[in-house]
């Protein structure tokens, strides 16, 4: 099979490219949501975060912004003697900056270690977070998330923090979040701690809102991978022959976004040819809400302990603190 590529791609282009016709040419075309963010992915999400209807940014950032001098306590009394602070998938860090800052306030002995996916991201935090917050001690580490905490690792053999927030484990199907925890424990040591954030079940309509918000944001967001293919792979899809789906299950607590093939349509990757169906779906994304007791499961499950937690005032968002 050739392997087509736009002109200058990179190794990660190449992971770029596998995954995207691993994805569409499966039974049930699918596309990681992790590629949703590009420049301009990394731009609607800001977007979507500021969304009325999308509540789980400000829920979490009521709890780092209300919450920070007794969450960094909690570190300080787990790990006195100085630790790194790696976090997995910073974003902007908007909300860990509250913890970033009230550890230096502490006069904490820490090194943040931000790891994304998005090298505009990385730079950016590399450019501006020093300057917001003096005396930072940063180390950005572009790449996935596995990879770049094992990097961490032989950098720094200092007890770990490893922040996992934005509800981000709920990209995971129930048993990928357990091999996800598993997986992440095995690269921790004794002693060190996970800060991890989840989605709360609720009201339905509440998490279906957030998921299909009026503005259009999430279509956007959504649509904006069909561009990145066509732009970096050198694919041609019609974006405009594509809508955006969403559903939320109350029981299992599976919030899915879908893109729906409008017409009977051919996408050509280079020499790649995808076929749709009208109606056929793209499964874009999953955001999987859970209740208190499926948190202290996966836990303990994962070889976790569960050392406490903290909700947002409404309490539609926990931040759980575990311990290996």
């Amino acid at each position: 099979m050739t392997h087509y590529l736009v002109p200058g791609a990179t190794r990660h282009d190449t992971s770029f490219y596998h995954d995207v016709i691993r994805g569409l040419g499966a039974p049930q075309k699918k596309l990681d949501s992790k590629y949703f963010y590009d420049s301009i992915g990394d731009r609607l999400f800001q977007q979507l975060m500021s969304c009325k209807e999308y509540y789980p940014t400000q829920c979490e950032l009521d709890i780092l912004s209300q919450q920070q001098s007794a969450i960094a306590t909690v570190i300080q009394e787990q790990l006195p003697e100085g630790f790194d602070l790696v976090e997995l998938g910073a974003g902007d860090a908007t909300k860990s900056t509250y913890l970033l800052q009230q550890l230096l306030y502490n006069d904490n002995d820490y090194t943040y270690f931000p790891i994304d996916i998005s090298a505009n991201v990385i730079s950016t935090l590399e450019r501006e977070l020093p300057q917001r917050l003096p005396g930072l001690r940063l180390q950005g580490l572009q790449g996935e998330y596995f990879d770049m905490l094992q990097e961490a690792n032989a950098r720094s053999r200092r007890p770990k923090v490893v922040l996992f927030m934005g509800a981000n484990i709920g990209n995971f199907t129930r048993a990928e979040a357990g091999h996800f925890c598993t997986a992440l424990r095995r690269l921790l040591k004794p002693g060190d701690l996970l800060m991890i954030g989840f989605d709360l079940k609720k009201h339905p309509a509440i998490i279906l809102n957030a998921y299909n918000d009026k503005e259009g944001i999430t279509r956007a967001f959504n649509l904006n991978l069909l561009t990145r293919i066509n732009r970096e792979l050198g694919a041609n899809f019609n974006v405009d022959a594509f809508a955006h789906y969403a559903s939320y299950d109350p029981i299992s607590g599976a919030c899915k976004s879908f893109l729906v093939s409008l017409e009977a349509q051919r996408v050509h990757i280079g020499e790649q040819v995808f076929r749709f169906k009208q109606d056929e779906c793209i499964d874009m994304e999953i955001s999987l809400k859970y209740s208190q007791e499926d948190i202290d499961q996966l836990a303990m499950e994962s070889g976790f302990t569960p050392v406490t937690r903290f909700y947002d005032p409404k309490k539609w968002f926990v931040d759980c603190i575990w311990k290996v």
